[in-house]
């Protein structure tokens, strides 16, 4: 294998590692994906020697697969099976060197002036608002060329929402998106192979690496290293794509460590670290989700779902309500796990696609919290969470005016995927139930990609991990910079606002080592 002294300005995969080895950097990033790429950009754009490791491989887009069952076993941990005990919530991570912007549906929403203050009183946070935050969105909104989806290409299952919308008088709007020239082929779910989603294996992970950083991609740092109050490095080994065989050991030592493994991965190597920048107790506490349902109506005409970007409008109608309305696309093997019916019955109803539209409604949990610990001996996570019943009736007023928007776009009829309601409404009459009926958590089939709490940002250092520039309180040089740090839900898509407090951490950081 090259000498290691000689990877300035690469990205090195499985088949480079045939021995141990180590490195020393600046500043050692743990995970490539939304958060940590902006933070190993902007680290090495202020001249920073930069090691960014990634458990997970590079794609291609000859690498992805439509079938979405297959796409979720190589894209996703535990493939694409992971879920919650408690109150079972399938959640999904990716492994992947770009992490979830790999997969996800490129939607970049600002977190409304209104929560922020929310956080800043609950969590004794003193200039952590919009407008504190407003460059660093300005900055990566021009970077990944953040947009409104267009009209040519949100197909008609989107418009139909618009539609549908307007004529309530309820707000909507087509989502801003990390994307650049979408034709609307609805494939993010499973990798967009236009490269029209500027994820982050295409877009900062290779401007970092311009920039001189070393990329580390089937590396899976297992411990942080640290003295006192200093982290020093971190250590681990060389991981096989797909089946997370052990290979190489390695180790980068480094004046600064920055973790954005995620919201489960983070709170799990910190723990393993010998209990790493928790003398609050709040490490792998308070895990939260935006637990999300789907609601699918089929319209008297064609609608020819497969064309449309995956998520191409939304409504913030009813955000200080708790909940966010918005489209959604997945491969059909996928939105068939939800559909009723075996057999014929089954089969019918995946006929009726080509003339389907698919909305989802995404709740600000207030009540509703668990908690993150190791699974044993494993890698894997035991997540345990409750859904409280409080927002599981928020998600039922979701239900209910999603039914609203259907059939006052014009829907014959839909499939609500609610336990104890006819499997099909045809009517607004008959969807009544969704509105006078008290919705538990057991009736809603729920899930959820959104995933925060578990390192969380709080000014007094007994009750949160990091402080507002995501410093680990009890270290020097210690940062978490993915979503765990938000002290609560941002009340929208959170990818863009962790991107914005990651690239103020990493500003912040450069000047200090």
């Amino acid at each position: 294998m090259n000498d290691p002294r000689a990877w300035p300005g690469s990205v090195r995969v499985f088949a480079d590692y045939d021995r141990d080895f180590r490195l020393d950097a600046d500043v050692v990033v743990v995970g490539s994906g939304p958060c940590g790429a902006v933070a190993a950009y902007e680290l090495a754009a202020a001249g920073k020697s930069v090691v960014l490791c990634e458990e997970g491989p590079p794609f291609t887009p000859a690498d992805y697969e439509i079938d979405g069952a297959l796409s979720m076993s190589r894209t996703m941990r535990e493939g694409g099976l992971r879920f919650t005990s408690g109150t079972v919530l399938p959640t999904m991570q990716a492994i992947a060197l770009g992490g979830g912007s790999l997969v996800n549906s490129a939607m970049c929403n600002r977190t409304p002036d209104f929560r922020f203050q929310e956080w800043a009183e609950e969590a004794e946070l003193s200039r952590t608002s919009r407008a504190e935050l407003e460059p660093h969105y300005d900055a990566i909104a021009e970077f990944l060329g953040i947009a409104a989806t267009p009209d040519e290409v949100q197909g008609r299952r989107n418009l139909l929402f618009r539609d549908g919308c307007k004529a309530l008088g309820y707000s909507a709007e087509s989502c801003p998106r990390n994307v650049v020239g979408c034709r609307g082929s609805g494939e993010c779910f499973t990798g967009c192979r236009p490269r029209a989603k500027q994820s982050m294996d295409i877009s900062y992970v290779p401007a970092a690496i311009r920039l001189g950083a070393q990329v580390l991609t089937s590396v899976r740092v297992e411990r942080i290293l640290a003295s006192g109050r200093r982290a020093t490095g971190v250590e681990g080994r060389v991981a096989a794509p797909f089946t997370g065989a052990p290979g190489p050991s390695f180790r980068v030592d480094a004046k600064a460590v920055v973790l954005a493994a995620g919201v489960v991965a983070t709170p799990l190597l910190l723990q393993r670290s010998g209990d790493l920048a928790n003398a609050s107790g709040q490490v792998g506490e308070h895990l939260q989700f935006h637990p999300g349902t789907s609601v699918l109506g089929v319209f008297p005409d064609p609608v020819e779902p497969v064309f449309g970007a995956t998520q191409g409008y939304q409504s913030l109608h009813f955000l200080r309500e708790g909940f966010k309305l918005e489209t959604l696309w997945a491969p059909p093997g996928v939105l068939a796990v939800r559909m009723p019916g075996l057999g014929h019955p089954l089969k019918q109803a995946l006929l009726d696609m080509r003339f389907a539209s698919v909305f989802d409604g995404i709740v600000s949990c207030r009540r509703s919290e668990g908690r993150v610990r190791e699974r044993g001996r494993s890698l894997h996570p035991a997540m345990r969470w409750t859904f409280h019943p409080d927002d599981a009736a928020v998600l039922g007023r979701a239900i209910w005016h999603m039914a609203e928007i259907f059939f006052a776009a014009g829907a014959r009829k839909i499939l609500p995927g609610v336990a104890g309601v006819p499997d099909e409404l045809h009517s607004l009459a008959e969807a009544e139930v969704l509105r006078t009926r008290r919705l538990r958590p057991s009736d809603i089939v729920v899930a959820s990609t959104h995933v925060f709490g578990t390192t969380r940002m709080h000014g007094d250092a007994r009750r949160g991990v990091v402080d507002e520039d995501l410093k680990a309180h009890d270290m020097d040089n210690l940062y978490v910079v993915d979503t765990g740090v938000f002290p609560r839900s941002p009340a929208v898509n959170p990818m863009f606002t962790g991107m914005a407090l990651a690239r103020r951490s990493a500003l912040a950081l450069a000047g200090r080592v």
